[in-house]
């Protein structure tokens, strides 16, 4: 079996990386950072006895889910990991910044999904993983781009999974809340309310996922409160829902 992870060289990616070489499946890794995914990959095989290849890509550029399938034709697991946030007034941030966000978050995933899930379907077996988050369950005003970007990962992936049921193949979402990864650093909130209240660690959330993707679940939210907070975007006001968001997010 090989899986694709992208976003592999740290936080939740570099997790998915080290259940699924644990799992003896081989793996491709996807990142930037040429060096960090060469010093995972050459653990990862030294550990696991497993093939690790390394793919250096910025996912944030339009061709960049073509470049992916040219080296890798076909997979077993897909693990559409990589994404990042913008905090600040949207009339603030730069076009180029919210140009790369949405490429990333929207178009590399949507387009690596369309590359291998038709392989996927035809042979029956195959699993996709899409990492959401809680924020697709509100509106984030100061990070209305990626909120909104969270919104369409999980409606997708939702309406995927039901297009494949009984297929063989599955596509499952996963949506957690704040995690301790680099996350919010690349973000720049650090200072919110949001990343200041206790957070999960990245190996905990990545086993959720994972054991749903592989269970071919359609959505997993890790966590009792995250759970209460997808609910309360459907059951309280929407303007209280909007209050508490940019409360949370707001610097």
């Amino acid at each position: 079996m090989k899986a694709i992870v992208t976003g592999a060289s740290g936080g939740l990616g570099l997790e998915f990386a080290k259940l699924l070489a644990a799992d003896g499946i081989d793996l491709v890794l996807v990142a930037r950072s040429a060096d960090k995914l060469e010093s995972i990959a050459a653990d990862l095989r030294a550990r696991c006895n497993v093939a690790v290849e390394t793919i250096a890509q910025d996912l944030g550029v339009f061709d960049a889910a073509a470049r992916i399938v040219e080296r890798v034709p076909s997979c077993d697991i897909l693990i559409n990991n990589a994404g990042f946030a913008s905090n600040g007034p949207f009339d603030s941030l730069p076009p180029a910044r919210l140009r790369e966000e949405l490429l990333l978050d929207v178009v590399t995933l949507t387009e690596l999904t369309r590359a291998y899930v038709t392989g996927m379907h035809e042979r029956g077996s195959g699993r996709i993983l899409n990492v959401a988050s809680t924020a697709g369950f509100v509106p984030g005003p100061f990070a209305a781009v990626y909120y909104a970007s969270k919104a369409y990962v999980l409606s997708f992936s939702q309406a995927l999974a039901e297009e494949l049921r009984g297929s063989g193949a599955t596509v499952t979402c996963l949506a957690p809340g704040a995690t301790a990864t680099g996350f919010a650093e690349r973000a720049e909130m650090k200072r919110t309310l949001l990343f200041k209240l206790p957070m999960a660690d990245a190996a905990s959330v990545a086993k959720a996922g994972y054991r749903a993707m592989m269970a071919g679940k359609d959505l997993v939210i890790p966590g009792l409160s995250n759970k209460m907070l997808a609910l309360s975007g459907r059951l309280m006001p929407r303007r209280a829902v909007l209050w508490i968001s940019r409360k949370l997010i707001e610097q």
